[in-house]
């Protein structure tokens, strides 16, 4: 009886985090923050030490309602807090975008995800669901090096039988070398564009 009213409670909170997440988007979207550099950096240095919690919140947002390249995050949070803490700011808004957006895949199911991707990249790597015994390797594969589209992979990860240990250490594990990877790879080609 227990496990209805369980389902019902994930349910609803994944879809309220998925309505929230959405509002902040849009927001950000309609204000410039989530369109120019300038602009989250002068929300972020606005709200002093407060602006390194809005810059983590951006960065799970961007990954429930991907409207961004995840990479842009990267660069930004590395251009903004340096190496160091925009690594880690960066991890702890990814992971935890990575955990809501299964989330709410898990409680939504396969229809969503024509709502949020295009049904090329939903048909490209569909069939990696379909493989049961490899999905778990081709999933951490995709984390761990970025070369797939993470928010979306996320979002069917949910859609299958996945386990939420399994998918949280995979997530954990993977997304450092991944985050990495962007943050110094992006700063050098900012760095060479620019001169700095």
């Amino acid at each position: 009886m227990t496990q209805p009213i369980e389902k019902t409670v994930l349910r609803v909170v994944s879809l309220a985090g998925l309505a929230i997440c959405v509002v902040l988007a849009l927001w950000g979207w309609k204000t410039g923050i989530l369109t120019s550099q300038e602009r989250m950096e002068a929300l972020v240095a606005g709200c002093g030490a407060a602006g390194a919690l809005i810059f983590t919140v951006f960065q799970a947002v961007q990954v429930v309602v991907p409207i961004l390249p995840g990479g842009l995050g990267c660069l930004v949070g590395v251009l903004m807090f340096g190496p160091v803490w925009g690594f880690v700011y960066n991890y702890v808004g990814i992971c935890a975008g990575s955990l809501m957006a299964f989330a709410v895949a898990r409680s939504c199911g396969k229809p969503l995800l024509p709502l949020l991707f295009s049904q090329k990249t939903i048909d490209r790597y569909s069939r990696w669901a379909e493989e049961k015994d490899r999905f778990s390797r081709l999933f951490a594969l995709a984390i761990f090096l970025p070369v797939a589209p993470d928010d979306f992979l996320c979002y069917l990860a949910g859609t299958t039988d996945m386990t939420w240990r399994r998918y949280t250490a995979i997530i954990l594990l993977g997304k450092p070398f991944a985050i990495s990877l962007y943050s110094l790879g992006l700063t050098a080609i900012w760095q060479m564009i620019t001169g700095a």
